[in-house]
């Protein structure tokens, strides 16, 4: 077989394939970096990687051959936690969260998640596509070629749908993969107050038709203090298990009420936020070898303390890091920011943070089989920095030094643009 495209002379590829644990090193640095690196590419599959002088066995006269000297390569990045698809924005809210008023007091007052809620009520599904497309552009430009989307700002079973509808609609229409998750269990609507069972009951219908119309692979709830509690948290998820869903869990975010521990239980894909786990649920999530999905750009933006990451990578749980882009907590396309504040405000190492964003992220989408490394037979899905090495990309904190991203051998962002 000969390579359509191959690119050579790679100053640093990071393969993200997993590899025997160096002595001294944590699960989390076990991934292949390559000095003079290749990738041969065929049909939008790697057909071949490695380091040193390419095979020329690969190349013919219709093959693209691309000189990557003093660049550095990863597989493409797996943003695996974001509220993609949402009206309106909350900047009205930024004052007083400087201030110190309490999210959940926030919401109590109809704020937070209840007024997005409102705003995407009233967008069309035109505007919503119009705008999710916008953002994943942005997404792009960062080096994210998949992106988790989560419903949650419906509350009904016609605005849950138009979003799930929206995810099928932009995962159709844009270069970048949108994996869609349904969580109608993010909040209890206003039309529900008072009324958590009566909530709970239309969740169930909602989840019925969802997968009948099969927009939603993964079922996800926001397990939180006045949210939903541990038991309404496992009630529903054991009925979306039921369902065919595969499930994830917002887990321990602001309050310890063992969100970890069920989501081990139930054999959740991943387990996110996790600000406030418990060493219990720490010791679980290792157990059963649950994700745990960390969103430090929330916790940056909120003030709060970020997850006890190297506490969780000492104890051998593997991390996943996303943008949990959203319109309240996180309001943030840029998961290079998320990277940056793992750096510098987590102390994780750059090897630790690239398989959190890439082989692992792909681990929290069932997706690992098909991307999150640099692997034959895998998707040619990468981002080239210009930049000569991994240390590099992180010690130049704050601008983005993605030049190109491409997608199942496609370039589809061109000097840091999208094309």
């Amino acid at each position: 077989m000969k390579a359509e495209l191959i690119l050579y002379n790679i100053e640093e590829l990071v393969t993200s394939r997993e590899i025997i644990e160096k002595k001294d090193s944590s699960n989390m640095e076990n991934i292949e970096l390559l000095k003079n690196g290749y990738l041969a590419i065929n049909q939008g599959k790697i057909i071949e990687v490695g380091s040193g002088s390419y095979p020329e066995a690969l190349v013919d006269k219709n093959t693209k051959m691309v000189d990557l000297k003093n660049k550095t390569v990863i597989p493409g990045i797996v943003d695996s936690h974001t509220h993609l698809v949402h009206g309106g924005s909350r900047e009205n809210e930024l004052t007083m969260k400087i201030k110190g008023v309490p999210y959940l007091e926030i919401l109590k007052s109809g704020g937070g998640i209840l007024s997005t809620v409102i705003a995407t009520r009233k967008a069309t599904e035109k505007e919503l596509v119009e705008k999710s497309l916008k953002i994943l552009d942005r997404m792009a430009e960062y080096g994210v070629t998949t992106v988790e989307s989560k419903s949650g700002y419906g509350l009904d079973l016609e605005t849950e749908l138009k979003q799930l509808e929206v995810n099928k609609i932009i995962n159709e229409t844009h270069s970048l993969d949108v994996v869609s998750t349904f969580m109608g269990a993010h909040a209890i609507p206003t039309e529900f107050k008072g009324n958590k069972e009566g909530y709970i009951q239309e969740l169930m219908k909602m989840m019925e038709v969802v997968k009948e119309k099969k927009l939603a692979e993964f079922c996800d709830i926001f397990c939180e203090d006045a949210v939903f509690t541990v038991e309404d948290s496992r009630r529903i998820l054991m009925a979306a298990k039921d369902k065919g869903f595969k499930l994830k869990i917002h887990a321990d975010e602001i309050v310890s009420l063992g969100g970890a521990e069920l989501g081990a239980e139930l054999g959740c894909i991943s387990a996110d936020h996790l600000m406030a786990i418990s060493d219990l649920g720490i010791q679980k999530l290792k157990e059963k070898k649950i994700i745990a999905n960390i969103l430090p750009s929330t916790s940056f933006n909120l003030g709060k303390t970020y997850a006890p990451v190297r506490k969780m990578i000492d104890e051998g749980v593997e991390i996943a890091i996303s943008s949990d882009y959203n319109p309240g907590s996180s309001p943030c396309e840029n998961i290079g920011i998320a990277m940056a504040i793992s750096c510098c405000g987590i102390r994780m190492t750059p090897l630790e943070i690239i398989k959190a964003v890439t082989i692992n992220g792909a681990k929290s989408l069932c997706l690992e089989d098909k991307i999150g490394s640099l692997e034959v037979g895998k998707d040619a899905d990468f981002v080239v920095f210009d930049k000569p090495n991994l240390e590099y990309i992180f010690y130049n904190f704050g601008v983005n030094n993605v030049e190109e991203v491409y997608k199942r051998g496609i370039k589809i962002v061109e000097n840091g643009r999208k094309i």
